[in-house]
Parts: structure tokens; sequence; C-alpha cells
């Protein structure tokens, strides 16, 4: 039977860093991945540049049952840190938006970096290796796996959540929480595009390709990025954050002029050019086949003339706050990551380790912490995976 110091479930963002620095303290290090390449989310992230962290890191912009529970290890270990190791590898960034960082090449380099890592921090890497067993005992875990059964001091599962599940992703890390009597919170998909019901679609579809730059809201909480209109409902980036807040029965509230204010714009063309149609004012503010179906659902006739302060008000009212409903999500098949997973009041917050299960670890995205879009969920895996190769 092979014996290691540690094994690491997981050769994602989470898994590999936390092999590397575990293997950097001289532990001999196993990390294993059913599949046949490692970081496979790493290189499709970005369009394949990879968003790998953000400037704006903040415990606020993560998502958990117990909201500060990330802030240890991003503390730790923080943006500015891995961004050194990204200019130590002489790897090229930018900035393209709101702090989110890219590589100028390929997410590639980032995956070289971290294999390159790897090795010299001498980490077997054991690609194609199905798990399907894990127990304690008094000598530490024996985890069955299609290369036979591996024992270890330490274990850390750093496994992903559901998303995505044509590149693998299974959800066995809950399974392996549960098995060692640890709380699994509701898991749902998040960073996701939003449907509608057949019948409101069929309104939508003609708007499908349509991207503006506006404001989502949901259950409280805003978004100010570009809204796409889809043939199955709404996604571009302000649509995904608010999904992690969205739930099911609730409303979607979208601004398609944010940061202009619609009724002066109107109120000023009445003034200027009267007797154009209200679809064509609209258009001048607005992509065509949008503005005429604004018109259309204002239910406004006649030239922009003809419309009293109080209609262009309302017309306003509804550029401001369309209210949708939609009836769920593109579901884990598009979610970008899973929310809920791992009980975080089950895990040390300084080293991830399971408090009753000494030995054993969780990080990355298996746990109850969900970052916004843009880089946040990178830097929750490198911080989170840092955080338990520093002890386990």
């Amino acid at each position: 039977m092979e014996t290691f110091d540690v094994i690491v479930l997981g050769a994602g963002a989470a898994g590999m860093f936390a092999a590397i620095e575990a293997g950097r303290r001289g532990r001999r290090v196993l990390l294993l991945d059913h599949a046949r390449n490692p970081g496979e989310k790493i290189r499709i992230s970005g369009g394949g540049r990879c968003n790998f962290t953000n400037l704006h890191i903040a415990p606020e912009r993560f998502l958990s049952r117990n909201p500060r529970f990330a802030l240890s290890a991003l503390k730790r270990f923080t943006q500015w840190d891995f961004i050194a190791r990204v200019d130590a590898a002489g790897i090229a960034w930018h900035e393209k938006t709101l702090g989110q960082l890219f590589c100028d090449g390929s997410a590639k380099e980032i995956i070289a970096m971290l294999l390159a890592d790897l090795h010299a921090a001498g980490v077997e890497l054991g690609l194609s290796t199905t798990i399907d067993s894990w127990a304690k005992g008094a000598g530490g875990f024996r985890i069955g796996t299609s290369r036979g059964t591996i024992a270890a001091q330490s274990l850390i599962v750093a496994t992903g959540g559901k998303s995505i599940p044509k590149m693998g992703a299974t959800g066995i890390g809950y399974r392996i929480a549960e098995d060692f009597g640890l709380r699994v919170t509701e898991t749902r998909p998040a960073l996701v595009p939003l449907t509608f019901a057949e019948q409101d679609l069929a309104a939508l579809k003609p708007l499908a390709g349509i991207a503006v730059e506006g404001r989502a809201t949901a259950n409280g909480t805003s978004f100010d990025e570009a809204i796409l209109f889809t043939h199955r409902g709404l996604s571009g980036p302000a649509i995904l954050q608010v999904s992690s807040y969205w739930r099911e029965g609730c409303e979607v509230v979208v601004d398609l002029m944010r940061g202009r204010d619609a009724a002066t714009a109107l109120r000023e063309m009445r003034g200027q050019a009267g007797r154009v149609a209200i679809r064509t004012a609209l258009a001048r503010m607005m992509p065509e086949r949008l503005a005429r179906h604004v018109e259309t659902m204002s239910g406004l006739t006649g030239n922009l003339a003809d419309q009293s302060n109080a209609r262009i008000e309302a017309l306003a009212g509804l550029i401001h706050g369309w209210h949708l409903r939609p009836v769920g999500t593109e579901g884990y098949r598009t979610a970008e990551v899973t929310l809920g997973g791992v009980e975080t009041d089950d895990l040390d917050a300084r080293t991830m380790e399971a408090r009753k299960v000494p030995g054993l670890f969780f990080v990355g995205e298996v746990v109850d912490v969900t970052g916004w879009l843009g880089g946040y969920n990178f830097q929750w895996a490198w911080s989170s995976g840092w955080a338990a190769g520093q002890v386990a």
C-alpha cells in the first residue's frame, strides 16, 4: 500500500495550490484527480485568459452562512501575494474592468506556473484516478482509488462543487464531508443565467442578442454591468452576479439606462423633436429592437409630443425599473460556481481543518464560500488552499 504524508483530492486551483504549499514544507504529497488534465476550469476561465484574481477582494463580496469565515484566509494570503507569484513567473497581465485581472496571453500560463511549482515542491500528480472509498483510522486516512488503496496522515478535499458536470464535476466532496460527520448547506447553481416561463419567453425571444450597460437587482442587491438578452432569458455579468442572490418566486428588476435620467432625456427630445414616434425617441437611447419592445410594454401610442409629463415619467419608470420574474436558472450545466457547501462552522477558519476530524481539510468551491464574478472565486481557491497547505 502506498503511503504519503498528504493526499489532496482535486487538481483544480485550490487543490494544486494546497499541494504546492504542503510540498514546500517538505511533506510527501500526492495530488489526485479523475480528469486527464489538471486545472481544466482554469483553462476555460475568462474566455481562455483566466480572471485569476481581483484587486478589490473584501469579505463582503463572498456569500456564506458565515460571511466572515473567509476573512482569515483572504487576509493571510492576499491577491497581492498571488500577483507576486504571477509576476515572478513572468506572466503578463492586465486589469480589464472593476479590478478584474486577466492574463495578457493564455490561461494555460497559470496552469504551467502551478505545474512547475508542483514539480519543484516534489508533489506527485496522479491523473485519471478515480476515488471510490475513504475512511479514517488510528494511523490516518485510507483512500480507495483505481490505483489501489493509499494511506496518508492528512487529507485535503478540493473536489469543487457541482457546476459544469460535462467537465467532470460530481459533488463527491459533499459526500466525503457528510461521511466524516460534517454538515453541508443547501447547494445551488450560482453565477448562472436566468430563465423564464414560455409565455414570458415568447415576448423576450425577439430581443435575443441585445446587450445593454444596465443594473440588475434581486433581493435588495444590485450590480451595475452588462445585461444580455438570450433565447432562454437573461445573462451577462450583471445577471450572473444577481443570480447568487435570486431565489425562486422572486423578481429581478432591470434598469436599461443605468446612470442616465430617461425622463429628462425624453422631455428634452419632446421639446426638440416632438413629432417622432416613441420607439424612435427610445432608439436614440437603446438598441432599436429593445426600444420597440419598451414602447409596446408601455402601451403608449402617438408621437412623443402627444405624451404628458405623467406618461413620460411612467415610461421612464419602466425603463429604469422593468420587473421580471424568472422561473429558474440554466442550472449546473452553465453555472460558473456552486453556492453553498461544507458548513463553515464545522471548519477552522485559519487552517480549513475539520474541527472534529483532525487531519481532514476542505478548500475552495466545496466549502460554503462563494465569491462574486470577477476573480473572487479564484482568490478564495488560492487563499484557502494556501491556508490548508501550511498545516496539513
